[in-house]
């Protein structure tokens, strides 16, 4: 689960082992229950990447001449 934090916490505080990171990084090698946790406390927002909407392309008719 990829996540991008919302937060900041003073200095000195840590996630799942290493120094807290800033407000606006994201990261994707958590846990994903801590992933989650995080989310769900409203600290973290997770990161869904959609694949890009296909366009249909359609043809324009022409007068037939």
């Amino acid at each position: 689960m990829k996540i991008r934090m919302l937060v900041s916490m003073p200095e000195g505080a840590v996630l799942h082992g290493r120094p807290w990171p800033t407000e606006g990084t994201e990261i994707d090698d958590l846990p994903t229950t801590v992933a989650a946790h995080l989310v769900a406390s409203g600290v973290a927002e997770e990161i869904t990447e959609a694949p890009p909407a296909r366009r249909r392309r359609t043809r324009k008719g022409g007068d037939g001449g």
